[in-house]
């Protein structure tokens, strides 16, 4: 079987469903924790991997709240976002939409305004260097209730303080006792103000969470959407409607969302003809990254390099990035694509 590897690494991607802290890697991590040395996160890099071994989603949500804490200035948002570009670049990611949750770091006292600064110079700076796009999505925070989705669509919407890269809403924590439909007022409001919705659903849930996202909150793409599959009319809908499923296989694996990677619904998300996305989620947190996320899909659905290479134009589709930037992407993907079999 050919080792599609080295085409994953030169294949030009972009990435839909990738968590801001969750995407600081061990370096990243362990420099913010000797910044901050009252934290319990290990400053070994080493140590993070035992660190980020998870019992159950509950759990995860714990550890992955402990990085959040390590984020407490402006120059700490930098770094971090930086760095996360930094990496990503390496991976020929050349578009990414990464999911930011100011609130996590407005309550814990990061002025608004130098947050939003922070993020913008730190995007400006990694397309000048690294050349990979990055734009935000503001994501509520579940677990945090009504008070953080009010924060958090307020700094999406307010003129002078959403972001210039802000594109989308979403909504993420867990799912269960969070119900989609109490939210709906609050992507109403991003919506009004030109916002693209995309909340997690159907993670930890079943497919009744994915219908909430979509009749409530307008859901253009789901966040996971795992459980999708036990809903063949749901399926059906996806698949008419375009509305593009953020898969994350390893994410799921980790969790304990998915029993095992055999198990995982992929291949009967695209046999029902959705628009399927391949995603990272927290790479770093389930050692992992977007390459690993590809080569994961070739072995689930069997693809050769013209699959990987569709995949990653799916990816493209589905983004929120402007028509010119979609067509340069795609065409580089091709060019890619070709030259690699033509050697």
């Amino acid at each position: 079987m050919t080792d599609l590897h080295p085409f994953i690494a030169g294949l030009p991607k972009a990435e839909l469903h990738v968590h801001h802290v969750g995407s600081a890697s061990p370096r990243i991590v362990s420099e913010l924790a000797a910044r901050h040395p009252d934290s319990k996160v290990p400053t070994d890099p080493e140590a993070l991997a035992d660190y980020f071994t998870f019992t159950d989603f509950a759990h995860f949500i714990d550890v992955y709240l402990s990085v959040v804490d390590l984020v407490r200035t402006p120059e700490d948002v930098r770094l971090l976002t930086f760095e996360v570009a930094r990496d990503m670049a390496r991976q020929n990611i050349r578009y990414a939409e990464l999911t930011i949750t100011p609130y996590s770091s407005t309550r814990r006292g990061i002025d608004e305004r130098a947050f939003m600064a922070a993020i913008e110079d730190a995007r400006k700076a990694a397309e000048v260097e690294f050349g990979t796009v990055l734009r935000w999505c503001f994501d509520i925070p579940g677990e945090a209730g009504l008070e953080s989705a009010e924060e958090t669509a307020r700094l999406a919407v307010t003129d002078g303080i959403r972001p210039e890269g802000l594109v989308s809403f979403g909504l993420g924590g867990p799912e269960i006792g969070v119900p989609r439909p109490q939210f709906k007022p609050y992507f109403d409001r991003a919506r009004a103000a030109g916002l693209h919705s995309v909340p997690h659903a159907g993670e930890t849930t079943g497919p009744e969470t994915v219908w909430d996202a979509i009749r409530d909150l307008g859901a253009e793409r789901i966040g996971h959407g795992t459980s999708s599959v036990r809903d063949p009319e749901l399926l059906a809908y996806l698949a008419e409607h375009r509305i593009a499923l953020e898969v994350c296989p390893t994410s799921n694996i980790a969790t304990r969302a998915v029993a095992t990677l055999d198990e995982h619904p992929i291949r009967a998300m695209v046999d029902a003809g959705v628009l399927v996305t391949v995603n990272s989620d927290d790479p770093p947190m389930f050692g992992t990254d977007l390459n690993t996320e590809y080569a994961v899909a070739a072995r689930l659905l069997e693809l050769d390099e013209r699959g990987l290479a569709a995949l990653a134009k799916n990816a493209v589709e589905a983004s929120f990035l402007d028509p010119a930037g979609k067509d340069r992407l795609v065409a580089e993907i091709d060019t890619y694509t070709e030259n690699w079999l033509a050697r």
